[in-house]
């Protein structure tokens, strides 16, 4: 019997505003689409934690053994500069103009260093991983559809949505919470120069520049699709003209997710979405990441702890676990006292999941294992509530570490019960593992160990104890134990 049929989830849908009961469409199967990123720059830690927010959502849905298919887009034509109003040049084509090098290669660079990153964070990789690029025909197949329901129309081989049109008969701004009339009172009025009908119409398909690199033949000349375009193709083709879940992150619900909806209903005639799901911002240091302010860092630079925003480096094991102690949809903020806490943690954790393969049954049980297994359920069961099965998990680090003394004792049974789940929860539906830093990182560490080590040996052999024990202890204390032999002195890491 599957395990989702034991376990009653709920989800926080965005377009109704409120928590639900989870029904898949197809009993046991569930299509999930997550907005990827746009592959013009190295991928934003905001961005990562986005993608890792969904990766648990993965994990858990496999833990319930659903069968899913996780479809995660890779945007690499269409993303316009302005995103509110679908103006502005195409961001991959102007990287590539900058640096004088082929789009393609800006798109190849960068999503190799998306993949890598999400390695190092251990994300899962979805099920299909379609590009815009790759999905040309299916978009002019689309952009046909709305064209030849009215809500559409062609200028001067551009073809934009209407959105007026659209709102005479359905709801634009049903999932952002914005109403037309409102968005059009305060919008500037068409210039001239602009061909839209209405401000609030989107491009579906653009007429391409003559110095535009990035082109494709249509019914109305060359051009690129629209980027709010591109993810109904993908999710529509892989998951079905309606499917479970669509997640994303918070900035996107409008416009681009608002312009799925209006998109897929105007060609489909049909809700494209059964819940939807948004995950929050990551801040640093009580503000907004951003470049021009220089309050923003990279996984790599956190890593690395090559930086001046944070004391030291981190592995990425810490900063996912991090990322898992705020819900999904709450803002989380960065910092290197969060980052030093989250460390402490995380090794209290490994410590526990260390030991427990050795731990020893008794006859009785002083806990109640079946109820604390059902409430790290209880935990994920509530939207996913991370913060709180980790709380529950820290439980279950304190019963590893009664039983390691002797001060408590569990069956067989509940022993066995409590290893599973600590390992099913910290390692398969958390997505940590057991991570030191990366080997640069070690290199360097060793290196400098290695030279006070050294410093060590000459203060013994001019008989300066005082300087070689505090070497030793100041050592012992950030964890490295120094040990002695015949073939010299070597060090462990704690």
């Amino acid at each position: 019997m599957a395990l989702y049929r034991d376990q009653q989830l709920k989800l926080y849908n965005s377009l109704t505003g409120k928590k639900e009961v989870f029904t898949p469409l197809n009993e046991g199967h569930v299509g999930m689409y997550v907005c990827g990123p746009t592959v013009y720059s190295n991928v934003h830690l905001g961005n990562c934690r986005t993608f890792m927010s969904f990766d648990m959502i993965f994990r858990y849905l496999k833990h319930l053994e659903y069968k899913v298919r996780y479809v995660r887009n890779i945007t690499d034509a269409g993303h316009l500069e302005d995103d509110e109003i679908g103006e502005g040049e195409d961001k991959i084509a102007k990287k590539a103009r900058l640096e004088q090098i082929e789009p393609m290669e800006v798109v190849q660079r960068y999503t190799v260093d998306f993949h890598n990153i999400l390695q190092k964070f251990n994300l899962l990789p979805p099920s299909i991983e379609p590009t815009a690029t790759g999905h040309i025909i299916e978009q002019i197949e689309i952009i046909k559809e709305i064209l030849e329901k009215g809500y559409a129309y062609e200028i001067n081989g551009s073809v934009y949505f209407d959105v007026v049109k659209f709102n005479q008969s359905h709801e634009y701004g049903k999932l952002s919470g914005r109403r037309l009339e409102d968005m059009i009172s305060n919008t500037r009025e068409l210039t001239a120069q602009d061909e839209k009908r209405n401000p609030q119409d989107f491009a579906l398909w653009k007429k391409a520049e003559p110095q535009h690199i990035m082109r494709w033949p249509s019914p109305w000349g060359d051009g690129f699709p629209g980027w709010h375009l591109e993810c109904t193709a993908m999710s529509t083709k892989y998951l079905g003209e309606t499917f479970d879940i669509h997640g994303g992150g918070m900035d996107l619900k409008f416009p681009h997710h608002e312009c799925e909806i209006a998109q897929s209903e105007a060609s489909t005639g049909k809700t494209p979405v059964k819940y939807w799901l948004h995950a929050n911002m990551l801040t640093m240091n009580g503000k907004k990441m951003a470049k021009s302010t220089g309050n923003n860092i990279l996984p790599n630079e956190i890593f690395s702890g090559e930086n001046d925003l944070l004391s030291k480096a981190y592995s990425p094991a810490v900063v996912r676990f991090f990322m898992m102690q705020a819900h999904y949809t709450s803002i989380l903020d960065l910092s290197d006292e969060a980052l030093m806490a989250s460390e402490k943690g995380y090794q209290r954790l490994m410590d526990a999941l260390g030991i427990i393969d050795s731990l020893e049954s008794g006859k009785t049980s002083a806990m109640d294992i079946s109820s604390w297994r059902q409430r790290c359920y209880d935990a994920m069961n509530d939207d996913f509530n991370s913060p709180v099965l980790i709380a529950v998990l820290f439980e279950g680090v304190r019963y590893i570490n009664q039983v390691r003394e002797g001060k408590a004792s569990l069956t067989a049974e509940d022993l066995s019960i409590l290893k599973k789940t600590m390992k099913d929860f910290v390692f398969d539906v958390l997505g940590l593992e057991s991570q030191t830093l990366d080997s640069a990182i070690s290199e360097k560490l060793s290196g400098a160990v290695s030279l006070l080590i050294q410093m060590r040996n000459e203060a013994r052999a001019s008989k300066d104890f005082a300087t070689s024990d505090k070497i030793r202890d100041e050592l012992s204390a950030l964890g490295i134990q120094l040990m002695d032999g015949k073939e010299g002195t070597t060090f462990s890491i704690s």
